[in-house]
């Protein structure tokens, strides 16, 4: 860090397993990648190709190594894979991911009806490949599962080889664990987390409410999905107190006038 402070909270250092800021890119040049991770790289752990986006992404293969140089992972969003499956194309999604040195997936049923059985089958047959995220949660606003459910379904997935469960919330976050309007579904996120342990799940939180949310209920190393390039900064100032919003969060009230 740049200036002596005292009662930062200790954050994990990377590779963390914990602490997680996921970043989803939606379409930036090979140019604003690397100017986003000449600042931002010691705050990112993994960043996603948003959707379909890498489907329509010029340059494709330099972009993906770019992040691989400062050894990000990279993964393709769950709605390509959903989209290669619809089309009775896995093998050809296996071999789109050994083309690109791709080792991380994302096994999602967002978009597509997947049996349960079969979706957690693609997890266990992916894990041959390197490491699974499995999304659990819907994209449809109008299509709510009852906690007891999202607590089964991230249970049987972590069972059949996730490494992390994600919490579904679209790029916007207003479906999945929040309402409409963006609120968070606390109900739904206390119970979830009677059954799940929290460093195992990566919430979707792109709004800065929703970040803020899990960082005063879990603290500084709360995992953190769908960031924007524009908000890893921001989010690092907040995790660790330095934002208005968390100012008082770590601060020993003895210690402070």
């Amino acid at each position: 860090m740049n200036f002596n402070l005292s009662q930062i909270p200790e954050r994990k250092s990377k590779p963390r397993r914990s602490g997680i800021t996921m970043v989803m890119d939606k379409g930036l040049s090979i140019e604003e990648s690397k100017n986003f991770l000449s600042v931002a790289h010691p705050y990112v752990d993994i960043v996603k190709l948003g959707f379909g986006t890498s489907f329509v992404t010029p340059q494709l293969r330099e972009k993906i190594e770019v992040y691989q140089s400062y050894d990000l992972p990279v993964y393709f969003g769950g709605t390509l894979f959903e989209a290669f499956l619809i089309r009775n194309q896995f093998q050809d999604y296996i071999n789109t991911l050994k083309e690109y040195n791709i080792s991380y997936m994302e096994v999602s049923d967002g978009s597509i009806t997947i049996p349960h059985a079969e979706k957690c089958g693609y997890i266990e047959k992916l894990t041959k490949y390197g490491v699974v995220f499995s999304e659990v949660g819907s994209k449809d606003a109008e299509h709510i599962i009852p906690p007891y459910k999202w607590i089964e379904l991230m249970k049987t997935e972590l069972n059949a080889g996730s490494t992390y469960v994600i919490a579904e919330a679209r790029e916007a976050g207003n479906v999945g664990i929040y309402r409409g309007t963006g609120e968070v579904r606390e109900g739904l996120v206390q119970e979830i987390l009677t059954q799940i342990p929290e460093e195992k799940i990566i919430w979707e939180a792109p709004q800065k409410a929703q970040q803020l949310y899990f960082i005063e209920l879990l603290g500084c190393n709360a995992n953190l999905g769908n960031i924007a390039p524009s908000e890893v900064i921001p989010l690092e100032s907040m995790r660790v107190g330095l934002r208005g919003d968390t100012f008082h969060l770590f601060l020993n009230k003895d210690d402070v006038e």
